[in-house]
């Protein structure tokens, strides 16, 4: 008999979590004007918000933590992460940054201006927020196949080659270049294949155009390529990675994902007049090249976490806890954006809530509905999210309407996966009663969805 599957990993120290009452959360969420993201974390029982900084930490990270150097130039844990990150990818020139979001802060602050196209798969919602800021215009590019959440395709995060070839054909002079993310987030944490990066390549080399990759996933997509992409199998999540990044120019990488940090991030790029052009920034907006928002101690817990979270096990015990969620809300006939994705499950809301209009948005409706019923925190990637239209001002309904359910790494066990799979399945159950949404009473003109005042209709 074939041994069942069990974690790479075991447990060394645990923290309680706190069930509350339903009648407590009906208050808590009025409280939080029905904004999950304003609810204190002691109210939540298990918290899916994020999958970014909620990870647990090895033991080889927190004691690499204790050898920090905090120096505030030149720390030697600066240098042993570059070495890291050049050796993993290829990039010469590394700058560090205090998150993802940061990164693209300092380098988009150097590339991207007013009036520029940034085509790209599914830009997530702070790189769409960084370039609308600078009144820039973030131009999907996804295959029109992630539309359909119920298709099963193995690289539905893929970019559409003859999107790009369209927008390059009439706007190349607009473009500072073209973005990969990987895995995709806001397509469902799908992931983007290894001819698709060389198709994307081969057209930005023919335009003169540079890639950039939004990194923050790399290491679950090279899974995915290793697991589902012929040619692949008997590589290492090292090689795949090193060659996808053969493809880019240069990386922007929230590590509080796939190098399983509570804080950090960076860029990283083979081209000078970039590292040159970034780097006045990081010192305006970050810090000093060499630590660039971090302490010396997560630079070293950084550097770890890479090297760790590029190998198979690792990977895999992760991936397949989303899949087992997944494989659970299947036998409750619960739709998702299929297949499973890399960090988390992604329900289609406007399946589920089909007498919700979308002027009541969906999804954050049935995010209040799981958070009422189990104290189970998702996270909306839909109609707020997309926030309004730069110019017109209208609310953005064209894309997908999602809960996402993130699942942080090496934090909970496939019992709290069952929790959660019977928490929606009882939403499920009453999804006819649920025939009214929540309004906005109060946002912000950029990223809304972290601050938004809502109301029930």
């Amino acid at each position: 008999m074939e041994l069942p599957f069990a974690e790479s990993w075991k447990i060394k120290m645990v923290e309680p979590i706190h069930k509350s009452t339903r009648e407590q959360r009906e208050q808590w969420l009025k409280d939080a004007h029905y904004n999950v993201f304003q609810l204190p974390a002691v109210q939540v029982y298990i918290d899916l918000i994020t999958d970014s900084g909620t990870g647990a930490m090895s033991d080889r990270q927190w004691a690499g933590m204790m050898l920090g150097d905090e120096s505030y130039a030149g720390a030697t844990s600066f240098f042993k992460l570059k070495d890291t990150i050049t050796r993993l990818t290829g990039f010469e020139y590394v700058i560090p940054t205090h998150q993802g979001r940061a990164a693209e802060n300092v380098l988009f602050s150097y590339l991207v201006h007013e009036g520029d196209i940034v085509p790209g798969n599914s830009h997530f919602d702070t790189t769409k927020g960084h370039i609308e800021a600078r009144h820039a215009t973030a131009w999907d590019i996804t295959v029109d196949e992630a539309r359909d959440t119920q298709l099963e395709i193995p690289f539905k995060g893929n970019a559409d080659p003859r999107k790009l070839e369209a927008v390059l054909a009439e706007h190349a002079d607009r473009v500072p270049f073209i973005l990969v993310t990987i895995t995709n987030n806001t397509a469902g944490g799908q992931p983007v294949s290894m001819q698709n990066l060389r198709e994307v390549r081969a057209i930005a080399d023919r335009y003169g155009k540079r890639v950039l990759f939004d990194s923050a996933r790399f290491a679950e997509n090279a899974y995915f390529i290793k697991t589902r992409e012929a040619g692949y199998a008997d590589k290492t999540i090292k090689e795949i990675a090193r060659e996808m990044f053969s493809y880019a120019d240069g990386m922007t990488m929230s590590a509080k994902k796939d190098a399983i940090v509570n804080m950090g991030g960076f860029i990283a790029t083979r081209h000078r007049d970039w590292y040159e052009g970034a780097k006045g920034f990081c010192v305006q907006y970050e810090g000093y090249l060499t630590y660039g928002g971090m302490n010396g101690r997560d630079m070293n817990a950084l550097a770890i976490g890479l090297n760790e979270n590029t190998e198979f096990d690792n990977l895999d015990t992760r991936i397949r806890q989303v899949a087992y969620l997944g494989h659970r809300l299947d036998e409750f006939g619960i739709p998702y954006q299929r297949p499973a994705g890399g960090h988390a499950i992604f329900i289609d809301a406007t399946k589920v809530l089909t007498h919700v209009p979308k002027e009541e948005f969906p999804a954050q409706t049935l995010t209040v509905e799981l958070y009422l019923e189990a104290g189970i925190r998702g996270c909306e990637i839909g109609y707020i999210l997309a926030d309004r239209d730069p110019v017109t001002r209208e609310n953005r309904f064209g894309g997908l309407d999602l809960l996402r359910l993130a699942i942080p790494r090496r934090v909970y066990t496939n019992n709290h996966m069952d929790v959660v799979a019977v928490a929606l399945k009882n939403v499920f159950d009453r999804r006819e009663q649920i025939t009214h949404g929540v309004r906005i009473t109060w946002e912000a003109p950029i990223m809304r969805h972290f601050t938004v005042q809502l109301e029930r209709v």
